[in-house]
């Protein structure tokens, strides 16, 4: 007599039982190509990409020095855009990657979205696997794999730009890195945004930036510089004081991922809002 199926045994199927790559995309593409993020059809050229919401705007920076720790911050703001239109005003576009890494997304919502959830996934199965997290040179590289393999959906207009940033424990510093839709890969020294309104907060950063920020000095620099872009941009949304919706801002340092507190980003956001009215009634 035959042994029932895995189906309809309830047992897994023996792919997942066998030893393989410590890679879970590359196990995916192997066994489910289907359920990769590039391998999904995205109907005609332009039509999807024209009425997918679009992320707009991410910020980050290095602060510290070496005495006090080296980190980084990331920020985005929350607005999305489908077309002329507002599509959402509370998307969240930075995320932990893992604990000592974060990412933020800039390009097509949807697909960016799933992307993050692949490249989580990514990292907690190698670190299952092996035993071990992933350096930060890894991560970043197994980042750029993954958008690699959206460049079909790129092509119709379907793109995804990542920021992504960690603290290196082996440097003992933190990292930024950038990226392409051919999944190009690049260190960012310093800071560095990507987004429809990138142009503006690079410049509110290259000006208020400086050596030896602490973290709460960076974290506003950050705020301002999505301020900034927001009074440029359309597509980049402003800290919302009547509806109360605050840019998402993370910390990584040696100690790890860490969300900013709405109430601490409220409080930035009145300094700023304050500075700017006096100095507009001295003008």
């Amino acid at each position: 007599m035959t042994s029932p199926s895995a189906e309809s045994s309830g047992r897994l199927p023996d792919a997942f039982l066998r030893p393989g790559s410590s890679s879970f995309v590359d196990f995916l593409g192997e066994h489910a190509p289907d359920l990769l993020p590039g391998n999904r059809p995205a109907g005609t050229t332009g039509t999807a990409a024209e009425l997918a919401p679009h992320a707009t705007t991410i910020v980050a920076l290095t602060f510290g020095d070496d005495e006090s720790g080296r980190g980084v911050v990331m920020a985005g703001d929350r607005r999305a855009t489908m077309g002329n239109l507002i599509a959402s005003r509370e998307i969240e576009k930075v995320f932990d990657a893992d604990d000592y890494s974060a990412v933020g997304i800039a390009g097509s919502a949807g697909i960016a979205l799933e992307l993050v959830r692949l490249f989580q996934l990514e990292l907690e199965h190698y670190e299952k696997i092996e035993g071990s997290q992933l350096s930060l040179d890894g991560k970043a590289n197994r980042l750029a794999a993954i958008i690699r393999g959206n460049l079909p959906l790129a092509l119709q207009g379907l793109a995804v730009v990542p920021l992504f940033g960690g603290f290196d424990l082996d440097r003992s510093s933190g990292r930024l890195f950038s990226y392409d839709v051919t999944g190009g890969r690049y260190e960012e020294h310093d800071h560095h945004s990507v987004g429809s309104g990138s142009v503006f907060a690079r410049g509110s950063l290259k000006k208020r930036w400086r050596r030896g920020l602490d973290a709460d000095a960076a974290v506003a620099v950050a705020v301002e510089a999505l301020y900034d872009a927001a009074d440029d941009d359309s597509a980049t949304g402003g800290p919302d004081t009547v509806r109360r919706i605050w840019p998402v801002v993370a910390t990584v340092t040696a100690d790890g991922y860490r969300r900013v507190a709405d109430d601490a980003l409220a409080d930035v956001v009145e300094r700023i809002v304050a500075e700017r009215r006096e100095g507009g009634a001295r003008a």
